[in-house]
């Protein structure tokens, strides 16, 4: 299936209050060190850090062996071992 919409398709969905999106491009991973990207922001809230405190996210990440955007977005199972990771990782945090 086709994320391109037809003119007639936008017409009509148009005429039905929707609204169409551009799709987004995955061009930066975690695996490639690019600069910091709201899907890296989003992990290291989750993990209970502050993006702020840490100078290169990309590494921090590759460090804590989280798996690229396209490999999370591919593999169900690198998406189920990865709540495990962060939720280590919250603990350590929470720790007095």
């Amino acid at each position: 299936m086709s994320a391109t919409w037809s003119d007639e398709q936008r017409r009509c969905l148009d005429a039905l209050g929707y609204t169409l999106y551009r799709p987004v491009t995955a061009t930066a991973t975690v695996a490639n060190g690019d600069a910091e990207t709201p899907f890296m922001r989003a992990l290291l809230l989750a993990a209970c850090l502050d993006p702020a405190m840490i100078a290169d996210t990309g590494a921090w990440l590759r460090a804590q062996q989280v798996p690229s955007l396209a490999q999370l977005r591919d593999d169900p199972a690198a998406k189920r071992a990865l709540w495990p990771r962060l939720r280590a990782l919250r603990q350590v945090r929470t720790k007095p």
